[in-house]
């Protein structure tokens, strides 16, 4: 990312930016960059980061790296599109060639931009993409989760399968909401792990199991379908049965 002085963009008093990128020093560079002009940033280190900050926060639009581990920007964009989130989406890649670009677009990304690029040309795309969207509303969403006939609500800590309640340690719903915020998404073991128990925390697979488990036993006590699907050698996901 190349810096240029010189921008002329206003931000709307409302514009609040997600910044996902795994590059720790290009995350913290835009994210001063985009300050400086106004906007209110967030920043997510990961796709699961990201995915977790738009299902609990309104942002104006989204500033999105393509190539991070687990789940990258193209997966972000589908599941988000896929959720009926429209908020404005900007792909940033290193991958410059046609196939790449409409992989994103057909993703349901408004824009792509290719790496090196220079902060002015960001904040040009950020303020064209802004135009074409109205202010949001400033209230986060607080809806429940919802797969099949499960249904958590964060706010309260609370899951039921239809209208059984079900009886989860804060571990088991940590892990739980995790899992379905990112319904079909194959999760790894670091991921969740990181997710659940902090990025300091070792990775113990054995562990891991252990919740899924729990988890397992208790939505099947609970009437449930399988919905915890183990992908071996690799993580979890949550799919609808």
């Amino acid at each position: 990312m190349r810096t240029t002085p010189g921008s002329t963009g206003v931000a709307r008093a409302a514009d609040r930016v997600l910044v996902v990128d795994d590059d720790r020093a290009v995350r913290e560079s835009l994210a001063r960059a985009l300050e400086l002009e106004g906007y209110d940033v967030v920043t997510a280190a990961d796709g699961v980061q990201a995915l977790a900050r738009t299902r609990r926060d309104v942002f104006s639009a989204l500033i999105v790296d393509v190539m991070m581990p687990h789940v990258d920007g193209v997966a972000v964009c589908r599941v988000l599109r896929a959720d009926d989130d429209r908020t404005p989406l900007l792909l940033l890649t290193a991958r410059a060639g046609t196939r790449e670009r409409v992989a994103g677009l057909d993703a349901g990304a408004d824009d792509y931009l290719c790496k090196p690029f220079e902060v002015p040309e960001l904040l040009a795309r950020l303020r064209a993409l802004l135009r074409r969207s109205p202010v949001p509303d400033p209230a986060p969403c607080s809806s429940a989760l919802r797969v099949a006939a499960l249904r958590i609500a964060p706010a309260e800590r609370r899951a039921w399968w239809a209208e059984c309640e079900l009886a989860l340690s804060r571990t088991e719903f940590d892990l739980l909401e995790l899992l379905v915020r990112n319904e079909g998404l194959v999760l790894d073991h670091a991921t969740l792990y990181h997710g659940v128990w902090g990025e300091s925390a070792g990775v113990d697979a054995r562990n891991l199991a252990g919740y899924v488990g729990y988890l397992r036993r208790k939505l099947a006590g609970a009437g449930a379908p399988e919905l915890i699907h183990t992908v071996r050698g690799v993580g979890y996901a949550v799919r609808r049965p």
